[in-house]
């Protein structure tokens, strides 16, 4: 996972902001079920997201 300091907010299109702040959303409602519940399918997504804007920025 790239590092913090790797990427910027502005960084991202338009297009993955929108999908970043909706997988948060979901991960923050999956969140108050309780603390037995799997995240890692949406921080897998969020991930790929981010790989894809490291990727493009270091062209």
């Amino acid at each position: 996972m790239p590092k913090s300091d790797d990427l910027k907010f502005s960084d991202f299109t338009t297009g993955e902001k929108v999908r970043l702040a909706g997988l948060v959303v979901r991960m923050g409602k999956r969140g108050l079920a309780g603390d037995g519940v799997d995240l890692s399918d949406l921080k897998r997504r969020v991930e790929r997201i981010e790989n894809a804007a490291l990727r493009r920025k270091k062209k």
